[in-house]
């Protein structure tokens, strides 16, 4: 059986950040979404002040950080400066954050606690019964590492499974496009094990990427950098935005997941819900 994943998207319009596209729910599994964001920059700083903003209301309890956390130097004064600085508040209220490395990343970064990658390269973790995440290294994906998310995907007995990593499988963008290496190789595992969601960043833009067998693509890369006007509207896209730094807020309740992305000046670009439902061999329905 695969999954069937229905899009609902909802219209976007100008939101300030008391104003949610998500429900909020009591019990719910909330998060939030940045890549590519660690150089440091004022933008970077800006989009870290929406999220605290956002979490007054919002109450996620960590992020998942798609890969090139940190641009250029790597001192610890370079983590200070373009992560623990600008996320402070967040970190000091307990917010954990999830990494994954990015091709600009040092490997070493899987030794930095508050990354919670525990020397790991690539690792899974579980927020709450029925949902569990698998971070994968995409700069080098070996045998030893299909073998592990093989194994970790047919083992996890979760209703939602999401992977998040560096390089997007699907990407509309006109510098990097589609990695069809990546693609190859995780994309039948992901349609056998029934993923729900795939996050990626690498493009420094957000994309909703139209379903792919089933399954739905995200890619958030403007979390400090951008490439204004680099989406190709091509057959991929189904909502992109790449006119300023942005990040996103997700949220899992029962058969549901809800997101919504946030650009820097707190307008919403896009929100909508994936409904998940078993059935066998139908893709994702978009919204009318």
């Amino acid at each position: 059986m695969t999954r069937r994943l229905a899009i609902f998207a909802l219209a976007a319009m100008p939101l300030w950040c008391q104003q949610l596209a998500v429900p909020n729910k009591s019990g719910s599994v909330k998060f939030a979404v940045i890549g590519d964001n660690g150089n440091g920059g004022k933008e970077e700083y800006e989009v870290a002040q929406r999220m605290v903003e956002y979490r007054k209301v919002f109450p996620f309890e960590f992020v998942t950080m798609l890969g090139d956390n940190m641009y250029g130097g790597e001192t610890p004064k370079d983590f200070m400066n373009k992560f623990e600085t600008p996320y402070k508040a967040l970190l000091d209220a307990g917010v954990k954050f999830y990494a994954t490395l990015g091709n600009h990343d040092d490997p070493e970064q899987r030794n930095y606690k508050s990354f919670n990658m525990k020397g790991d390269r690539y690792y899974t973790f579980s927020p709450k019964r029925g949902v569990r995440f698998f971070s994968l290294d995409s700069n080098y994906i070996d045998k030893t590492q299909l073998q592990w998310i093989e194994k970790e995907l047919a083992n996890s007995g979760s209703d939602w499974k999401i992977v998040f990593f560096h390089h997007p499988p699907y990407s509309s963008g006109e510098t990097h496009g589609s990695s069809m290496s990546i693609r190859a190789v995780l994309e039948p595992l992901f349609v056998k094990y029934n993923v729900s969601v795939v996050l990626s960043g690498h493009e420094h833009f957000y994309e909703r990427v139209k379903p792919q067998k089933g399954i739905q693509y995200f890619i958030s890369g403007a979390g400090g950098q951008l490439r204004k006007g680099n989406i190709n509207q091509d057959e991929l896209l189904d909502k992109g935005f790449d006119q300023d730094r942005s990040f996103m807020l997700m949220e899992i309740d029962g058969d549901d997941l809800y997101f919504q992305a946030i650009s820097r000046t707190s307008t919403t670009v896009d929100s909508g819900i994936l409904h998940r439902t078993p059935v066998k061999g139908a893709a994702a329905v978009p919204a009318s």
